[in-house]
């Protein structure tokens, strides 16, 4: 019985290897965060090593992706990354969403969640050491600043769904 299970397991891994998720290598940088505020070159490469593959539209992707259930796993990592905060299309954001983006960035990197604890294991070139969380938390506070100085306060407030305006 447990034979028959293990040949089981095993053709279904065998079968995984021809079914792969898609990549994410659309490189799509029109709405990039550098189209409105500029990246120093110290901030370029702390995105690089430890933002871009999965907070991006184009991930590195390793010779180990290639291997399943590996790929479908990086896959929805890269899927849920992007979902939280994209360098590529962040001047596509809401002005609100941008300014609340950037704070989350600023907490994440603080609290030492980002990158993470998983990325890092394998990655340990992305390991962010105190000065380059430094940077990069000054220049997404930076930004944060130029919205607070070039935009009503009330734009900078992302707004709850159905929720009543304020009384007087």
């Amino acid at each position: 019985m447990i034979k028959k299970i293990l040949v089981g397991l095993l053709v279904i891994l065998i079968a995984m290897q021809f079914i792969r998720p898609e990549k994410n290598l659309s490189g799509d940088t029109s709405k990039d965060i550098s189209t409105l505020y500029p990246m120093s070159d110290s901030v370029k490469l702390i995105y690089n090593k430890a933002c871009a593959d999965c907070h991006s539209n184009k991930t590195n992707y390793p010779w180990y992706t290639a291997i399943q259930p590996i790929g479908y796993w990086t896959a929805d990592h890269v899927k849920d990354g992007k979902k939280h905060f994209n360098f590529n299309e962040f001047a596509g954001y809401r002005i609100a969403k941008q300014n609340h983006k950037l704070e989350e960035v600023i907490d994440e990197i603080k609290e030492g969640e980002m990158p993470l604890p998983s990325y890092t294991l394998i990655h340990s070139e992305a390991k962010l050491t105190e000065d380059e969380k430094e940077i990069l938390t000054k220049w997404c506070q930076s930004i944060m600043d130029t919205l607070k100085a070039t935009y009503p306060a009330d734009s900078l407030v992302i707004k709850k769904q159905g929720a009543a305006a304020p009384t007087k």
